[in-house]
């Protein structure tokens, strides 16, 4: 028997849906005047609906310089200042978006990011980087040098299971130092036009026939994207490292599940240092997994050195991936998204100009 539709008096209707969205939403309409307003907007701008409703949505949101150079496609502006009607200046991730079926009319949403989801400049991660520049260059003197002769000590005791647990020690020791090392190399990558799909595939399968055996990885990429300015090795080692992250984090989940996608994001742009220019991050690379993702309490302090969700883990290859992804001009960034909720890892990087 077919049961009972649901009482439509108990459905809940457009307002009850526009006003328990997650996230600050205002609707404008063809005469760039505000149409809705939902409460997280009222929060947010610390304006009721009431109050803004009709008003020109440059009086109440100055929109970010760069919406008035899209081209009716959208727009996402990350980790922007802007100053409200009220002269309060809010931080927050602005997204404009056109809706095709209803011409003029457009939805510009207001999210304020936690620090490791903030896409653009961040003092406090490129202050961290280069404490871990110091201390690697510091650690690699100090330690990686008696390293060797301890090594050689080791090997002349020839005491057998005590030997090999010496010297076992000591390779495992130097292989970390020689991690660290890889933050103190400062100098710049060679960047040049590439193609990034062959360095996904060439990623994916030494991943499946290593560390990600038997695990199932997707990929859902658009097969239309330009070519990247950026260092091919680079890139190659960042999509090795996201793919072990992903392992290891579902290492646990009965059903395993990593995805690699690509897109290509019209309007995205993020702020490169205070002062300067915003620039253009079109390439988009996500790895997804359908891990619990980070512990709440390290979520904003992921690529920060020496930071893990893993008791054995060393928290250098998150930090290492965002070190290496600025040297290209991008930018790496953590979220939990999707139903259901999956961990993904977001590179955005620039587009190749010729």
């Amino acid at each position: 028997m077919k049961p009972p539709e649901p009482d439509r008096r108990d459905r809940p209707g457009f307002n009850d849906v526009f006003a328990a969205l997650p996230v600050a939403v205002v609707v404008v309409d063809p005469d760039d005047r505000i149409a809705h307003a939902n409460a997280l907007a009222e929060q947010l701008l610390n304006l009721s609906e009431r109050l803004m409703i009709g008003q020109p949505i440059a009086a109440i949101l100055p929109p970010p310089d760069e919406s008035r150079k899209h081209d009716n496609r959208g727009l996402a502006v990350f980790d922007t200042e802007i100053a409200t009607a009220r002269g309060v200046k809010i931080r927050v991730d602005f997204a404009e978006t056109i809706m095709p079926d209803h011409p003029g009319w457009r939805a510009i949403t207001l999210h304020v990011p936690a620090v490791s989801r903030r896409l653009g400049y961040s003092a406090d991660r490129t202050a961290g980087a280069r404490a871990a520049v110091g201390a690697a260059a510091m650690l690699a003197h100090e330690i990686k040098n008696p390293l060797s002769g301890i090594r050689g000590a080791a090997q002349l005791l020839d005491a057998g299971e005590l030997t090999t647990l010496i010297t076992t020690e000591v390779d495992r020791i130097a292989a970390l130092i020689d991690r660290m090392q890889d933050f103190s190399d400062t100098r710049p990558l060679p960047l040049a036009s590439e193609n990034i799909y062959p360095l996904l595939t060439h990623a994916r399968r030494l991943a499946l026939a290593g560390f990600a055996r038997g695990i199932a990885i997707e990929e859902r990429f658009d097969p239309s994207l330009p070519p990247a300015h950026i260092n091919r090795d680079a890139v190659l080692q960042i999509v090795i490292n996201l793919l072990k992250n992903a392992r290891e984090a579902v290492a646990d989940q009965p059903n395993s599940l990593i995805v690699m996608t690509t897109a290509y994001r019209h309007g995205i742009t993020v702020s490169s240092a205070p002062g300067k220019p915003r620039l253009p991050l079109p390439i988009e690379i996500c790895v997804f997994d359908n891990g619990p993702g980070a512990p709440p309490d390290i979520a904003d302090h992921l690529f920060d050195p020496f930071v893990s969700g893993r008791r054995e883990g060393q928290g250098l290859g998150l930090a290492l991936v965002d070190k290496l992804t600025r040297d290209m001009g991008g930018i790496v960034q953590y979220a939990r998204e999707g139903i259901p909720e999956m961990t993904v890892l977001r590179l955005l990087l620039p587009r190749a100009t010729s």
